[in-house]
């Protein structure tokens, strides 16, 4: 039998992973080399005065080294309707990943791959490993390679379809059947489901999280970094700039954090610039990105449920963000955001054309006051043990703490005031909040499990916490609905239960 043509990653895949591993080397060059010093004692020999740049220069080169060897000792190949991987230098690792398995290919597109038309392929199939990582990752191939895997991946679903290739007399025959079948995909462009404007895109810039990330990553750096700061130059300064002003101080604190304000909106920018969703078939199919051009495939028979989630600042301006949950998925795999940022009355006919099954209204079911104290009363008394703590030994002003029982309690009727659900024949939609306002769809179907919470406290006012299990990566995602009337929660339960006559369209709760 003759052996199958295999395939190697392109050069740039060495430069990609040394790289990769330069950047987990920052955090320990900073803590071996600036904490440490460059140099060390000169009455040592050069060799010890300098230790920990030598140590860091042979890890350097190992790292370099290592990367070219996971480029040259890695191979793949097609045989026997397999995608084949062989890697390593000194254990051989071998990784045979049938066609069939494989739900989806992502691409994305880095600094390194784009000049040579490269990508990087992670491959995803029902279990994806242990959930951290993609089933395989090819780091660098053209994309024609890519396309040919696409391509062999595809003929090995048809012919499991059509049956196997048939003998020659029948050959022009078979043509006849399978060509215009890849014609007709051919000609049929891929709609574009979602797009976001440029206006949309600025206001998901504005709003993001990505300030958090940029400080914490500030305040490592510094902690690392601590023992060569002069603090005492630096106090010196500061006292003679305050006789300045404390304005001029305070402008200066604004103008910093404007900056990594403006460093988190312009990350958050070129991170989903261009962002499409797009249907192929029965597959999802993301793309984003300007200088890291990413595309993430979602089979829709992989996703578990729907949740339109938005925060106080977007709510204001009738926006929110979907994201889905996806079964078996890994990374962005497992909960995407489908749409990153919408307004809330233009999102729903996208997601029905996406979802046809699936009913999007508003729920309109409260849960009843018998739950409303539960909201706020245990958050309450947990506030009170730090506002007693911080009083007594800051007294006076440790009084002021007190402030903050009126907003726990504001806080907990917010809440009570959010919660809402509706039970459909095949479908349930719950919503809550805890800063951020989130409305969950799922079908009856993709529901694993449910679950009746009750303590002490709620059996004696017959109320119940009902959470709602579904996969999410190789996990579980539990959206809940706390503090609702007991005989609710209980229908809830039995509406799960398979009654194929009797099930009610709709639970309506207790006045």
């Amino acid at each position: 039998m003759m052996s199958e043509p295999r395939y190697k990653l392109h050069w740039i895949s060495a430069v990609v992973e040394t790289a990769k591993a330069l950047k987990e080397l920052i955090g320990p060059f900073v803590i071996l080399v600036f904490v440490n010093g460059f140099k060390g004692e000169s009455t040592a020999p050069w060799y010890i005065q300098y230790w920990s740049l030598i140590l860091f220069g042979v890890l350097l080169v190992f790292t370099l080294v290592s990367g070219i060897v996971k480029w040259r000792r890695f191979d793949y190949w097609f045989e026997d309707q397999e995608l084949r991987i062989v890697s390593g230098l000194f254990v051989r690792k071998k990784r045979y990943i049938p066609f069939e398995r494989i739900q989806s290919l992502d691409y994305t597109e880095g600094i390194f791959h784009r000049p040579f038309q490269l990508v990087k392929v992670k491959i995803e199939t029902a279990g994806s490993s242990s959930g951290k990582d993609a089933e395989a990752e090819l780091t660098a191939i053209t994309k024609d390679a890519a396309q040919q895997i696409e391509k062999e991946i595809k003929q090995s679903k048809k012919m499991k379809v059509l049956g196997p290739e048939p003998a020659l007399f029948d050959q022009i025959e078979w043509q006849l059947i399978r060509e215009p079948e890849e014609v007709q995909i051919v000609q049929q462009p891929a709609p574009v489901i979602f797009s976001m404007t440029t206006s949309d895109l600025l206001m998901l810039a504005t709003t993001s999280g990505g300030i958090g990330v940029i400080l914490s990553g500030a305040i490592v750096f510094l902690s690392q970094i601590e023992e060569l700061i002069p603090y005492d130059w630096l106090f010196g300064e500061l006292k003679s700039f305050i006789r300045i002003g404390i304005f001029v101080v305070a402008i200066l604190v604004v103008l910093g954090f404007l900056i990594v304000w403006l460093l988190s909106v312009a990350m958050t920018f070129l991170a989903n610039y261009d962002f499409k969703v797009i249907r192929e078939k029965d597959n999802l199919v993301i793309t984003r990105g300007l200088l890291e051009k990413k595309r993430v495939t979602v089979p829709l028979k992989r996703v578990q449920n729907i949740t339109i989630t938005e925060n106080p600042i977007r709510q204001l301006f009738g926006y929110g963000a979907v994201i889905i949950n996806s079964a078996g998925g890994v990374g962005e795999g497992s909960r995407i955001k489908l749409f990153p940022l919408a307004k809330r009355n233009s999102m729903i006919e996208p997601l029905q054309e996406l979802f046809p099954n699936m009913d999007f209204s508003e729920p309109t079911k409260k849960i009843g006051g018998r739950g409303k104290r539960f909201y706020y009363r245990f958050k309450l008394l947990v506030t009170l043990l730090p506002i007693a703590i911080v009083s007594y030994n800051f007294f006076p002003y440790g009084l002021l703490m007190l402030l903050l029982l009126p907003l726990v309690g504001l806080h907990g009727i917010w809440q009570y005031k959010t919660a809402a659900y509706t039970i459909l024949t095949k479908q349930l939609t719950m919503r809550f909040r805890t800063i951020s306002r989130q409305t969950v769809f799922t079908e009856k179907n993709r529901i694993q499990s449910m679950e009746l919470d009750q303590n002490y406290f709620h059996r004696r006012k017959k109320v119940a916490t009902l959470m709602v299990n579904v996969k999410s990566g190789m996990t579980l995602d539990a959206p809940a609905i706390r503090h609702m009337p007991q005989e609710d929660a209980e229908k809830f339960l039995s509406w799960y239960e398979f009654h194929p006559e009797s099930t009610e369209s709709q639970i309506e709760p207790d006045n």
